[in-house]
Parts: C-alpha cells; sequence; structure tokens
C-alpha cells in the first residue's frame, strides 16, 4: 500500500499518519498537489474552449474581417527561421492574399501588453503572414495598441465565458451579440368531470 494511502485494510492506522487526511464524508481529502493540478486543467480547459470558440465566431463572421475562411489549431513553419509555430487559428484573406496568423488570449484581469504583441509580430514576420488577429477579453494596453497599428495586427474583444452560440465580440466601433433562450416544456394531464348540466364537478390534475 502507497504511504498515505487511506484506503485498504490498514485504513486504521493509516488514518493516524499525517499524510494521510479524511474529509467529513469519511474520504481521502485531495492534498494540495492534486488541487493545484485539478485547477489548472480547469484552467487549460477553458483556455482550449476559448480558442475554438474565438475560430469559430472569426470563419463565421469572416467577411467582416476581410477573410474569406478561418481554420482551427495549426502549425505554421517560419520563413526565416525555419522553426515551427503553434498558432490558435489561421485566417485566409479574401482572393487569395494572403493569410493572418490568429492568437487567443484569455486573460480576465489585464490587458495585452506590448511584449505579448510583440512577440505575435514577429512570427507575423517569420511566417510571411499579411497580419494578425488577437483575441481577449479585455484588449490592449497603449503600447501594445501602438504595436498592433504598426505590423497590421486587429483586435478583437471576446467576453471570457463566451460560447458559439452565446457571447459578445467587440470589434472597432461594431459589437457582435448572441443569445440563446432556453425553453423547457412540461408534461401534464388534467381530467375534468362534469354533470349533465355543465358544472364541474371534479378536477384533477396529474404531473
Amino acid at each position: 500500500m502507497r504511504s498515505g494511502d487511506c484506503t485498504g485494510p490498514n485504513k486504521a492506522a493509516s488514518h493516524e499518519r499525517r499524510d494521510c487526511v479524511l474529509n467529513a464524508f469519511g474520504q481521502p481529502r485531495r492534498g494540495v498537489g492534486e488541487l493545484q493540478r485539478s485547477a489548472a486543467e480547469g484552467a487549460m480547459a477553458k483556455w482550449g474552449s476559448y480558442e475554438e470558440v474565438a475560430a469559430y465566431l472569426l470563419h463565421q463572421f469572416a467577411s467582416e474581417f476581410g477573410l474569406e475562411r478561418v481554420e482551427g489549431k495549426q502549425d505554421v513553419v517560419g520563413k526565416r527561421s525555419g522553426t515551427s509555430w503553434a498558432i490558435d487559428a489561421k485566417g485566409f484573406r479574401q482572393g487569395d492574399s494572403g493569410f493572418v496568423i490568429v492568437e487567443c488570449r484569455r486573460y480576465t484581469t489585464s490587458k495585452q501588453n506590448q511584449e505579448k504583441v510583440g512577440s505575435l509580430a514577429y512570427r507575423i514576420i517569420d511566417t510571411g503572414a499579411v497580419g494578425g488577429i488577437i483575441v481577449s477579453p479585455l484588449g490592449l494596453q497603449e503600447g501594445a495598441e501602438r504595436v498592433a497599428a504598426a505590423e497590421n495586427i486587429v483586435s478583437l474583444q471576446l467576453d471570457a465565458d463566451s460560447t458559439q452560440h452565446q457571447y459578445v465580440l467587440r470589434f472597432l466601433n461594431k459589437v457582435m451579440v448572441g443569445l440563446q433562450d432556453t425553453i423547457s416544456f412540461k408534461e401534464s394531464l388534467e381530467i375534468e368531470v362534469r354533470d349533465r348540466d355543465g358544472n364541474v364537478v371534479r378536477r384533477d390534475r396529474y404531473e
């Protein structure tokens, strides 16, 4: 049995060890390391979902950004460095006039700074892209806006918890909103008994 294992025939003895803690239900309590891993996995799942939603919405509104279509995550080889860059999405300009790199950054507490936008700017130069799109919930800081303007990078603001059907996407002076209504149906049966004169003498409802 592993050290700290709270299960098995020696459960009572294990309970006395400091590294074996039971919760209120008598089950092994998760350690700090496991909680940290769980939180990290949850954050990564949100990042992955954010990237997928962004790529989907960009493809749906491709013409708004001068694009013909948008593809999801893939690798692009740098022409100057020869290295391979993993990009969140790739947009193709209308009329086969080049492609743009899409970068998604789900930072919920701060705007994108010039260093982050600068890293995207180098990938644009290295891969021969004609520009870039950076998607984030809060937009860009002042220095980052200058870098974006110099390197043909467009900033889009997409709410952090957006889905493919429920979202708020901001671009320049445009706001695109998706709403999803939930309609629930409830089955019920009502039996009504009337006398010969049409008066209701009994009504039963079953749900």
